[in-house]
């Protein structure tokens, strides 16, 4: 059980990633007028760190390889994001995607400090010789 429910939370946090990711490629402009509307500077540079980040660190979670350097990235990545979008707490929704961050966070520092599980890439046994 342990195994499927690693590549379970595996496949369920690193989808939000993934799909942010190929969002902001196949829709770049929307992502940059929300880019500036926060005062942001450099918002092409940032959107490109931005895919990579999410992009990188998703199929890295999502296949188990280099998981948890790729959980990392998407901590670090993810901090200031938070800090940056989702900071005024007046406002119901940005409270929710706050905490929801928090949540996603605390999944990505659980794969960092226990690895990927079994059925990962990095968990795969060596074969024999």
């Amino acid at each position: 059980m342990q195994k499927y429910g690693s590549l379970l939370s595996r496949l369920l946090i690193s989808a939000i990633f993934i799909f942010a990711g190929l969002g902001k490629i196949f829709d770049p402009t929307s992502t940059m007028g929300y880019m500036k509307s926060t005062g942001m500077p450099a918002v092409r540079f940032f959107l490109v760190m931005a895919i990579i980040f999410e992009l990188a660190g998703g199929i890295s979670v999502l296949i188990g390889y280099k998981a948890r350097l790729g959980a990392l990235g998407l901590i670090v990545f993810l901090i200031p994001v938070t800090l940056i979008f989702h900071n005024n707490f007046s406002d119901q929704t940005q409270l929710i995607m706050f905490m929801k961050n928090m949540a996603i966070l605390g999944a990505l520092i659980a794969i960092a400090i226990n690895g990927p599980g079994g059925m990962s890439l990095d968990g795969r046994k060596p074969a024999l010789s």
